[in-house]
């Protein structure tokens, strides 16, 4: 069982083959989690960032050109 020594600032190192199983990298995030059984569980919490594309939707629709060539004339009839 891999194991790990705390520094005197309460940082730990992961071992290689923690890392290596849960797919963590330098900078990824972790967050613990205390069962009640005592247990501590290592979460991952880094995320692909191609894993959010789509969440957000568009707020409106893009303009085309005939919108744009009409605004253009719009303004060129105000001056």
């Amino acid at each position: 069982m891999p194991s790990s020594a705390m520094s005197s600032k309460g940082q730990i190192t992961v071992p290689l083959e923690i890392r290596e199983a849960l797919g963590l990298q330098k900078g990824d995030r972790v967050s613990f989690r205390m069962r009640q059984d005592g247990v501590v569980e290592l979460i991952p919490e880094s995320l692909d960032l191609l894993s959010l594309r789509g969440m957000l939707k568009p707020r409106r629709k893009g303009v085309t050109l005939a919108d744009m060539e009409q605004a253009i004339a719009d303004g060129a009839q105000g001056r």
